[in-house]
């Protein structure tokens, strides 16, 4: 595309079947860290440049642990990315976030086992990125609005605990994560979050309850999640179109700034190969 894309989203690929998004292409980009799930679907939303990437590729072909969440969020910050609305499924740890429901959360819990490649720094270039406030409260608003807007039953806030997967919680786990005062949970917002929040990526979710996990009577199963979700795709795509509409793709929101004060390898000390790989992440602090 002849300017750079400014909103990606990240999510299943029935997004792509929007009737609104327009002009689709699909373009195979490559990063120092392998490749994305699948080919970027790059189009139009209202007049603005939007980029598709499906999570667990096509056909959902990828286990959480699979997903190479450093190649997705680098291959969008390469395509000029500011802004990426991750779209998820997630069970309710809480009665009042019901199936069909949609959760806008503020916090986020790392429960993964430690599988997962979470940050792009390493071998001699280290950075340390602030993440008390783990999605960006910005784009979350706007996310909140545009989902407000569709008449969708939605909630601002709640914490968001990523597990390893692909099996779901046992009970004791779903009790602990209740104790802990937690909302919803999944199996993928971590590192993907944390990754944006190192690209100077502004990240939010909008997490689509499916089920209320295995606290509650019935067990959670594929089949339940499934059909949820399906029954929540009209919303998912309204709440979308109205998200692209609302982002002001030249705000600049702290997030845009995550690492101004973050790189503390001594400038002397990175080798050329380093800042050369991480070139769209860092290129704007070492050149």
């Amino acid at each position: 595309m002849s300017e750079e894309i400014r909103i990606g989203i990240i999510g299943g690929s029935g997004l792509y079947n929007m009737e609104e998004l327009k002009d689709k292409k699909e373009l195979e980009v490559k990063t120092p860290f392998g490749n994305p799930s699948g080919a970027v679907v790059t189009g139009t939303i209202g007049g603005k440049n939007v980029a598709f990437l499906p999570r667990h590729g096509v056909g959902h072909v990828y286990t959480p642990s699979e997903v190479n969440y450093r190649a997705n969020i680098f291959a969008l910050k390469n395509l000029g990315v500011r802004f990426i609305i991750s779209v998820s499924a997630c069970g309710s740890l809480k009665g009042e976030f019901a199936p069909g429901h949609i959760v806008i959360p503020d916090q986020l819990v790392d429960f993964t086992k430690g599988n997962r490649k979470r940050t792009f720094f390493g071998e001699g270039l280290v950075a340390h990125v602030g993440t008390a406030e783990p999605f960006c409260p910005g784009l979350a608003e706007i996310l909140y609005n545009a989902v407000s807007s569709t008449g969708a039953a939605v909630h601002m806030g709640g914490g968001f605990v990523t597990i390893e997967g692909p099996r779901f919680s046992t009970r004791g786990e779903s009790n602990l994560f209740r104790r802990w005062g937690l909302g919803i949970i999944g199996m993928t917002t971590s590192p993907e979050a944390f990754l944006a929040r190192e690209a100077e990526i502004s990240y939010a979710v909008m997490a689509h309850v499916t089920d209320y996990d295995v606290w509650h009577d019935e067990p959670v199963s594929t089949e339940m999640v499934m059909k949820t979700f399906a029954a929540n795709i009209g919303y998912a795509h309204a709440s979308v179109v109205n998200a692209v509409e609302l982002i002001d793709e030249e705000a600049d929101f702290e997030s845009h700034h995550a690492l101004a004060q973050a790189i503390m390898t001594s400038r002397e000390r990175i080798s050329p190969d380093a800042v050369e790989n991480l070139r769209p992440v860092v290129g704007k602090y070492l050149t």
